[in-house]
């Protein structure tokens, strides 16, 4: 695991600054700490920090074929490696070292723009091509490892695994996006292929771009895509069979280190799955990490323990105290972005405890997505029934009234609260699971907003991302259609980006065998009805691990990893949120009309309303202002204070 950067002249050869490249590269030291390189020549700069795991004495980076006329810096794990040397060989290339990063140097050589289809794993990579005067930018297929990049003025091309790398050159405009901030907003994170800054892009998941000096940079092209085909007559007792057989290959696959190596234990089903199957494979004990919570309500350790105790883990819990809130600004600076999933603090703790004891840790994200583990998709399900029953033309104006004329009653039980419920069944279903999904929905954001915000979003609206998404889906499955919107979105821009994150600040390479490729698309092709039964989320993969894991893990409600907002804004951060949001700097932006900031504080600290999500929301686009954006402003060009 790893962190690049690079500076590429599209059009001409001007000198690359070398002090330049070393300040990109070392902005994300944190990301490998073990060696840093650069490869410097007319026109190009790239750069790369290292966090040793595999060919520790051999694969240092940026890695060259045999003549050195092609180069590469590469981020994250190609775990068939080994099964595509011999292939490579074969067709006459000489590897110097054992590192899966050369696998991407003659892969290329032999497959040209295709190698990313041979790779199994994650990854983002820059690769430069001398004789073609070509640069090479992809990613993996389902989003674990970052690439950002930025098109300046002059023609010059910024990349890195972080934005900072890209701000450290000096070059790149701090101008917010509006659209940007729509989608933060709503999703609580800015979505692939958006930035905050208008200059600077992410590369989509499952994308390659290439870039040929002289010529005008193309959109990115896609190279792969899950489909829900869902037309596998597999028998249940096959299916778990498969499953149990399918996992134990993922994990062999990504417990392959040359350093310690462990898991993160949650007490979920999908953590508990993964050290369970890892105990099977490892011939010494598991190393596990678990993070108990002060607060009973959020504290899963028990179960984690009951996991433990089961395989004899070298186990380690870290308490996180209920008021564990000092890490606001430090996240701001992590993530670059605005991002607004507070769970990322609990994240942080665990992968810090996890790096005291191993340098890689086996984590259980993407369980939720493929195997239908969620809450919101039964809901999501029942609400489809409704919808299907009667025909839009009814169901709008009747179910929009009642939502109007229902009280949001936060402080009921589940299920007197009928608002959200009667707005999502007047919705049409792709905008119903935006609704399910927005931190602020709407029409909370629209009266948030100011009246100069507004206008620069000229009728932009974060709906867009779910519809873009959807119109690629090809299924009428209402479960299969929310599965692949979280796959491109929720998984991507909130999941991955937490876990890499929380994990680089820590040096720590987390891998994720429930992402593992073929295992998604395997599971894609298997009927709804193998996901959630009866209400029963996780049908298959409870069933497959019966025999390894106890009932009161796999059958225990959800609880999530989550924080205690709400009594934070009504306790120990309430001066806090109200020093923020009240203030001119906040107030006088522009982005926000402060009538109604001061109306969702009051509400909230009276206890009409739960308004705590979007005011952590507000509080870290409010931290992000000042840690990234020059002068610790909020205001952006483009919106009037």
């Amino acid at each position: 695991m790893c962190g690049i950067t690079g500076i590429f002249d599209t059009q001409r050869k001007r000198e690359i600054d070398r002090a330049v490249l070393h300040r990109m590269n070392e902005s994300q030291f944190h990301r490998g700490p073990d060696e840093g390189g650069l490869h410097v020549e007319a026109g190009l700069g790239l750069g790369h920090r290292r966090l040793s795991i595999i060919d520790l004495s051999t694969g240092q980076q940026p890695l060259y074929n045999e003549d050195q006329s092609v180069c590469v810096v590469f981020n994250g794990e190609i775990y068939n490696y080994q099964e595509l040397i011999p292939e490579l060989q074969a067709l006459g290339h000489v590897f110097h070292t054992r590192s899966d990063t050369e696998v991407i140097v003659h892969a290329w050589e032999s497959w040209g723009e295709d190698c990313v289809k041979r790779f199994r794993g994650m990854f983002a990579f820059a690769l430069w091509d001398r004789n073609r005067e070509t640069l090479f930018l992809a990613r993996d297929r389902l989003g674990v490892k970052p690439l950002f990049y930025a098109l300046l003025l002059d023609g010059t091309l910024l990349f890195g695994s972080e934005l900072k790398s890209l701000l450290a050159h000096g070059g790149l405009s701090r101008d917010i996006d509006p659209l940007a901030v729509e989608e933060y907003f709503a999703l609580g994170y800015v979505a692939e292929p958006r930035c905050i800054f208008r200059q600077a892009k992410k590369l989509s998941p499952a994308s390659t771009l290439l870039i040929r000096r002289g010529q005008p940079i193309g959109e990115p092209k896609a190279y792969w895509d899950v489909r829900f085909s869902l037309d596998s007559k597999i028998s249940q007792e096959d299916a778990c069979q498969q499953l149990t057989e399918r996992l134990g290959e993922s994990i062999r696959l990504r417990m392959m280190s040359e350093v310690p190596l462990g898991a993160f234990l949650s007490g979920g089903v999908d953590s508990s799955a993964v050290v369970a199957i890892m105990a099977g494979l490892s011939a010494d004990p598991v190393n596990t990490c678990s993070i108990a919570f002060a607060d009973p309500a959020f504290n899963e350790s028990e179960f984690a323990k009951m996991v433990a105790d089961r395989y004899r883990t070298n186990h380690h819990t870290d308490l996180v105290e209920s008021d564990d809130f000092d890490l606001i600004d430090t996240l701001a600076w992590l993530y670059d972005e605005p991002y607004a999933d507070s769970s990322a603090i609990p994240t942080y703790r665990v992968c810090q405890l996890a790096r005291q004891h191993v340098t890689v840790a086996l984590s259980g994200d993407g369980g939720d997505e493929s195997f239908g583990g969620y809450r919101r998709y039964s809901m999501h399900l029942m609400e489809e029934k409704m919808r299907a029953f009667l025909p839009h033309n009814v169901r709008q104006p009747l179910f929009g009234t009642l939502a109007k004329l229902y009280p949001k009653a936060d402080w009921a039980p589940r299920i007197f609260r009928a608002k959200t419920t009667f707005e999502g069944i007047a919705r049409n279903s792709v905008e119903a699971y935006l609704h399910a999904m927005s931190v602020i929905r709407d029409p909370l954001r629209t009266n948030m907003y100011s009246k100069s915000f507004k206008a620069a979003l000229g009728g932009y609206r974060a709906i867009d991302v779910f519809d873009r998404h959807a119109k690629n889906a090809n299924t009428d499955d209402p479960l299969a259609l929310v599965q692949y919107l979280d796959l491109h979105t929720y998984l991507i821009g909130d999941i991955n980006t937490k876990v890499d994150r929380a994990s680089m600040a820590h040096s720590l390479e987390v891998r994720e065998p429930l992402m593992d490729h073929p295992l998604v698309e395997w599971l894609a092709t298997l009927p709804s009805s193998l996901k959630i039964r009866n209400r029963e989320s996780k049908f298959l993969l409870k069933k497959a691990m019966e025999p390894l894991l106890p009932n009161d893990v796999l059958y225990r409600p959800k609880m999530g990893f989550s924080v205690p907002l709400a009594r934070w804004f009504r306790g120990p951060l309430r001066e806090r949120a109200h020093g923020t949001l009240l203030s001119e700097r906040v107030l006088d932006s522009g982005w926000f009309e402060p009538d109604y900031i001061r109306q969702l504080l009051q509400q909230h600290e009276s206890g009409a309303r739960d308004h705590s999500t979007p005011i952590w929301t507000l509080l870290m686009f409010d931290a992000f202002c000042r840690q990234v954006v020059e002068g610790g402003s909020v205001t952006s060009p483009g919106i009037a204070a």
